[in-house]
């Protein structure tokens, strides 16, 4: 399986926590930033082998694109690939852009998967936030999809929010789960660097949880989705039977993708590559030479160390078919195998080796054990 990633870097906004690449002041080059990603689509076409069966537009705000716009970013992935009849094909959206001009559009271009930037059901927590949606807007938002035939919807959630209490966050749960959609992404609020949530959070405007808060909230969050039919299928990611994210899941399988657009990343199984996180260099140089993207190669151990990284988050665990193609475990990592076993943060099984529950609240941490330098 193959897939595309187009990074959209538009936003009309900047929210608070947001640590992505975009700009907010775009107009002057937004049809020759839509023209290079075309270009680069067309230039890629030989990095994939067989059937693309995912196209996922992300950003940023894709949501802010023309029907032309997608139209012409597609249109130039069917002439240049092989599009698998059934493809799942998703759109990033904000509430605020969900309008039946723009559903219309969505549907008529092809897409059929829906994630839905809500991240709150508190006002408050919208305005730190600075989300140009309102929680109404947020619950009209995914009504309106639904009522046009989108059947496969997926909410983004934050938790371990500022203030945000147990209570408040079962209420949080409890509301999404209402909306009746087939899959939610909840991640845990991260205060990145280069943000102004890092700037209110060190002026003691916000405070953010203790680690012991987050903890609960996560645990309320698995039991709470999976007594309502969600499958933890990876650590932030939860699906009804057979609504996984096809794009999102090739990634935590290290399968190949190419990712097109601004900042965006591929991988190809021995390398990864990433483009430019500036938007005029990327522009002005697509097509003309290789100023916009850099590679790396990866060693054996990188790719060690990214099979526990990845394979951990996921119920599928990590194979052990890839690990004996590196070479297996070595005695002093099987013993802390069984170690990990006898503590109860991780089981096997004859085709892989997967985290408990109790051991998904260290993922990282236990991935991090495994690692060769």
């Amino acid at each position: 399986m193959a897939g595309i990633y187009l990074h959209i870097p538009f936003c009309r906004k900047r929210c608070t926590y947001c640590d992505f690449h975009f700009s907010t002041t775009f107009d002057n080059y937004r049809t020759l930033l839509i023209t290079a990603i075309a270009t680069e689509i067309n230039l890629r076409k030989n990095e994939l082998s067989g059937a693309v069966e995912t196209i996922y537009f992300g950003g940023g705000t894709p949501s802010i694109l023309t029907e032309e716009e997608l139209s012409k970013l597609l249109q130039e992935i069917r002439n240049n690939y092989d599009l698998a009849p059934a493809a799942e094909i998703t759109i990033e959206v904000n509430p605020e852009d969900v309008s039946k001009q723009n559903i219309t559009s969505w549907k008529k271009v092809g897409i059929n998967r829906i994630s839905i930037g809500l991240q709150s059901f508190k006002e408050t927590d919208l305005k730190w936030m600075n989300r140009a949606h309102d929680l109404q807007q947020g619950i009209m938002a995914v009504e309106q999809l639904k009522k046009a035939g989108f059947e496969n919807i997926s909410a983004d959630l934050i938790y371990g929010l500022p203030d945000l209490t147990l209570e408040e966050w079962e209420q949080h749960l409890q509301r999404v789960i209402a909306l009746d959609i087939q899959h939610v992404s909840a991640y845990c609020l991260t205060v990145e660097k280069r943000t102004a949530l890092n700037h209110l959070v060190k002026k003691g405007r916000l405070k953010t949880p203790n680690e012991d808060t987050q903890s609960d909230q996560f645990s309320l969050m698995l039991r709470k989705l999976s007594n309502f039919g969600f499958q933890q299928y990876e650590i932030s990611n939860f699906s009804k039977p057979g609504f996984e994210s096809k794009h999102n899941t090739s990634y935590w399988q290290n399968k190949h993708y190419i990712g097109v657009g601004p900042s965006a990343h591929s991988f190809d199984g021995n390398s990864r590559r990433w483009n430019v996180a500036n938007n005029t260099k990327y522009y002005k140089s697509v097509g003309k030479n290789d100023a916009w993207f850099e590679t790396e190669n990866l060693s054996k151990n990188d790719r060690w160390n990214e099979l526990f990284l990845t394979g951990l988050r996921t119920i599928w665990g990590v194979s052990k078919k890839q690990l004996a193609m590196l070479g297996n475990l070595t005695k002093s990592e099987q013993k802390n195998l069984v170690s990990l076993m006898q503590h109860g943060d991780i089981t096997e099984t004859e085709q892989a080796i997967i985290l408990t529950e109790k051991g998904r609240l260290i993922a990282d941490g236990i991935a991090a054990s495994f690692f060769r330098i």
